[in-house]
């Protein structure tokens, strides 16, 4: 039946219709402008059946030109029903259902045009002849062409009424529309299971009910495009929808819709069936946080010493915060002190009653947050332990020094001296690891704002230094309860001073607090006021940015490093060779030798446009640019990195082959690698802590992963031990754990000696190192197996690599301090230089822009999310890679990239992601479904890493 017959059909229905009352407007068919509106939802979804009818009978008139009309039903049930979809349909599956046609469908398929607006000037021409083609001329032009030049809605009526099978989308037939029996989203209703506001952290479900035009009930299905979303923000929840009632038919107009909310705020509930709103849609609800939970809150200290002043007040604060990390909030009725406790000890480790009303709780309204007053009456040294509901803040535990009001001004006096011999006598009872005397030594202690020394003066004049602590927060004060002799000879309050680094020692000094408060000053000073990671590392880059000042000269020129790609680790040792510290401070301007011409020269000597495209875009593109905006900078960082840091290269290894080993200087390199090469390392990786002080554009971070006791050694900590777990977990299980748990006094089968055995790879004895002075002698006892344990690891991974790590030192430590190194410990220092080695989807999709609001592009978004959250984290390192240049995030994670992660819609269809790594700007072009938008998005991530993007 021809598509004239369906409309003169229609037409005869329409004039049968016009004897029922009510509808006989319809039958005026010289005024189109008077057929009733559809719905919004109802209107676009029959255009969407009129659009598919059209491209139906635009192939069917193309293969009638070329003489294979016959073929048309086969196509149309292998879903092959546009022009578009000839492009598509493989060789294979096409000689099949052509047979001896196959060479005239070939012939005719390549003279189809390959740019999208020639097809479409090809596909007006081919509609032109199916409207003129017909032998009922008249039938077109009478009452305006009805449906087919005025209302598009009107044709596919009509088309669906006569003659389904051409347009499948047609949701309902024009006597449904008359009786109301169909889907209205204006009347459905939403029932919610909660009241306004709710608590976070509980499943939160709310019922949709549907209902047709009429009232009547309407059983949902999966192609009524029922959809559901649930932000805050940019920030997506997913939800889960249950249609209707396999069991109970009485609810099969019924939709249940569940989701999970952890972040409080105002939330929009967005229903929709296709693209309308159902009543009322979108919806604003609102989550409020849960009850106070101890293990998320945090005391907002300085340090983990509080330094009071008696009989004046010391405020400090703490943030509750329930168990997903909101900011707790408090009725009016409320008591938001209630269930908070603190606990006094004095040094023995007995609760102090005396002072059990000396700290007291109030709530800050203003900032949300508890506040604690201690206010101590004498001057005295306690510890405090401060709980919610008996259970202990995490970092609720802290010492407390209470100085007199003298001490205090001393101490003040101290801080602001720019002297830096402020010195006090002490008793010096024991170095760790050395015989203990029987009788203490008198020292003096000097606190200044780098270290504390202890100095022994011999004959009274000459100073002879004992010990030297840097003053950084790896260094602590411990504080003991004096014992009976020591107080009776008034030698005065006990401490020991550990820095992690070298051997404790004990001192005793009646100035003990004062040396204590002076030393926690200097501290917070030193580390802009608070330990926290993030006011530290805001404090580094501060610092580190007055570097920049100094050498501001330097600063804005541009510094050319010319490199090349297969020899970048020698290359660009050359090229730096005679760099000073203000040009390693400077502005690198990168260029890779001999690829520019090598790309001009494959463009015009190339077997192919497409071939090209595939093999040589991103070198091609990436000098077609012309102006590094710094993706070749951060280019020539992933690439230096890579050759320095990667097992393979032979400067660094790993103790064990697995894929997650951390890397370790490596003191079996190959004889071309010099020490040289580790101070050029040092100095790549200073480079990157100053280019990350800069911000925005210029962070730069270290793709390593870094041993934990190569990174303790940077900052000046003693190796121990217990960084065998980490570093090299096949000795710790096998060997370190072992005599850990081994009662060595009575085994009989482990006799151990203060040595370590060194082989070479084929298992041969090389030589025997003594761990301690006549160690071959010193048998291993229970009492000594850590000090034994600690001397192995000082060997294994400290000795070795000694010369290794100076020169590393050397070269880092000539672009940053290492004093501004220190104020972090090793986990810290990791963060610092590497950033996040996780990627959460969440935190991705809440800290994004996208660029594009149409139609098709929000499908491709969607498309592009649901692959995203099926990648593993290599894949989602690769995304990063190919959008911005860099495998690894920021401290912060996404939220700190800068400029933001864009996704942009791309003007193309069927091609290759590109990307833009100098604006982080990922650009998705248009597919014809998602098999397809995933293979692209895959080969383009996959090949498209190593280079400037794809832009």
């Amino acid at each position: 039946m021809t598509s004239i017959n369906c409309i003169i059909l229609g037409m005869a229905f329409l004039c049968f219709l016009s004897f029922l009352p009510g509808i006989s407007t319809l039958s005026s068919c010289g005024d189109p402008e008077r057929l009733p509106e559809l719905p919004p939802g109802d209107e676009q979804r029959l255009q969407r059946a009129a659009l598919n009818l059209q491209q139906k009978l635009i192939l069917r008139e193309w293969l009638k030109e070329h003489r294979l009309q016959h073929y048309y039903s086969r196509l149309v049930a292998i879903e092959v029903t546009t022009l578009e979809d000839v492009y598509w349909l493989e060789d294979s599956r096409a000689s099949q259902i052509l047979g001896k046609d196959w060479p005239v469908w070939s012939g005719a398929r390549q003279k189809l045009p390959t740019s999208k607006p020639n097809l479409e000037a090809l596909k007006a021409d081919l509609w032109s002849t199916v409207v003129k083609s017909s032998q009922h001329q008249d039938a077109w032009t009478w009452g305006g062409m009805l449906v087919v030049s005025v209302s598009v809605a009107g044709l596919v009526t009509l088309a669906a009424m006569t003659q389904p099978s051409l347009a499948p989308e047609a949701r309902h037939s024009l006597l449904q529309y008359v009786t109301g029996k169909y889907l209205l989203p204006a009347n459905c209703k939403v029932h919610w299971d909660w009241q306004d506001p709710a608590r976070v952290g509980g499943t939160m479900c709310f019922t949709v009910r549907f209902h047709q035009r009429n009232g009547q009930a309407y059983p949902i299905c999966d192609t009524d495009q029922f959809f559901v979303e649930v932000t805050e923000g940019t920030r997506k929840i997913v939800t889960i929808s249950e249609l209707g009632s396999p069991t109970d038919p009485n609810n099969a107009n019924i939709a249940k819709v569940k989701f999970t909310v952890r972040t409080a705020g105002q939330y929009k509930i967005s229903v929709l069936i296709g693209s309308s709103h159902i009543a009322g849609s979108p919806f604003t609800k609102t989550f409020i946080p849960g009850p106070m939970d101890a293990r998320r809150s945090r005391l907002i200290r300085p340090a983990s010493t509080v330094v009071c002043c008696a009989g004046a007040p010391t405020f400090l604060h703490i943030e509750p915060r329930d168990e997903h990390g909101n900011s707790c909030q408090f009725d009016v009725d409320s008591e938001p002190i209630k269930g908070y406790s603190i606990d006094i000890f004095d040094l023995y480790g007995n609760q102090s009653d005396k002072f059990a009303g000396a700290v007291t709780f109030s709530y800050d309204k203003v900032n949300a947050r508890i506040s604690l007053s201690a206010l101590f009456p004498e001057p005295v040294c306690l510890r405090a332990v401060v709980s919610y509901e008996s259970q202990q803040i995490p970092n609720g535990d802290f010492d407390i020094i209470v100085l007199s009001s003298s001490d205090t001004t001393l101490v003040h006096k101290n801080i602001a001296s720019r002297k830096h011999n402020i010195c006090y006598e002490a008793k010096l009872f024991s170095i760790y690891g050395q015989q203990r005397w029987t009788k203490p030594r008198k020292v003096l202690c000097y606190v200044g704002p780098k270290q504390v020394t202890i100095k022994e003066m011999i004959l009274k004049i000459i100073p002879k230094r004992i010990a030297t602590f840097r003053l950084c927060p790896s260094t602590k004060f411990h504080f003991l309860p004096p014992s009976t002799v020591q107080m009776n000879n008034g030698h005065g309050a006990i401490f020991i001073i550990d820095d992690g680094c070298q051997p404790k020692i004990e001192l005793a000094s009646k100035e003990r607090n004062v040396i204590a408060a002076t030393f926690t000053h200097f501290l917070l000073k030193n580390i802009g006021g608070s330990e926290t990671f993030k006011d530290k590392q805001d404090f580094f880059y501060h610092e580190v940015r007055l570097v920049r000042k100094f050498h501001s000269n330097y600063y804005h020129e541009k510094l050319s490093l010319k490199v090349q790609r297969d020899r970048i680790l020698e290359s660009s040792m050359k090229a730096t060779k005679n760099f000073s510290v203000s040009d390693w401070c400077g502005n690198f301007e990168v260029t890779f030798q001999g690829e520019q011409g090598k790309a001009e020269l494959e463009y015009r000597f190339g077997d192919s446009l497409l071939e090209l495209i595939v093999k040589h875009l991103t070198l091609y593109l990436r000098l077609l640019a012309g102006i590094d905006w710094g993706g070749l900078r951060r280019e020539w960082f992933e690439l230096v990195c890579s050759a320095l840091f990667d097992p393979r290269g032979g400067l660094f290894s790993t103790f064990h082959d697995k894929r997650q080993a951390l890397v370790h200087p490596n003191p079996n390199r190959p004889p071309h690698l010099k020490l040289k090469h580790f101070e050029f390392a040092g100095k790549v990786v200073g480079k990157c802590l100053y280019e990350s002080a800069l911000g925005g554009t210029y962070r730069q971070l270290v793709r390593a992963r870094f041993s934990r006791s190569f990174l303790a050694q940077l900052i000046g900590l003693r190796v121990h031990y217990k960084y065998f777990e980490q570093d090299d977990p096949d000795l710790y299980l096998s060997k370190i754990k072992y005599i850990l748990e081994t009662d060595l006094d009575t085994s009989e089968n482990l006799e151990l000696y203060f040595v370590e055995e060194m082989y070479d790879q084929s298992g041969q004895l090389q030589k025997t190192v003594e761990l301690i002075p006549n160690g071959a002698k010193v048998r291993v006892t229970n009492a000594t197996k850590n000090q034994y344990l600690d001397a192995l690891a000082q060997q294994r991974l400290c000795n070795n690599v000694r010369e290794e790590i100076d020169s590393f030192l050397k070269g880092l430590n000539g672009i940053i301090p290492d004093n501004l190194l220190s104020i972090f410990d090793e986990n810290e220092l990791e963060l610092l230089l590497c950033g996040t080695g996780e990627y959460s989807i969440a935190d991705f999709r809440a800290n994004h822009i996208v660029n594009g609001g149409s139609a098709e592009f929000r499908r491709v978004l969607g498309w592009f999310w649901a692959a995203v959250g099926n990648f593993s984290q290599t894949e989602m390192a690769r995304l990063l890679q190919f959008t911005t240049g860099c495998s690894q995030l920021p401290p912060g994670g996404f939220q700190e990239l800068n400029p933001r992660f864009q996704i942009t819609a791309a003007p193309t269809f069927g091609n290759l992601p590109t990307a833009h790594t100098c604006f982080n700007q990922l650009c998705l072009p248009d597919y014809e479904s998602y098999e397809h938008f995933e293979k692209a998005l895959m080969f383009a991530i996959s090949e498209g890493t190593e280079g400037f993007g794809m832009v």
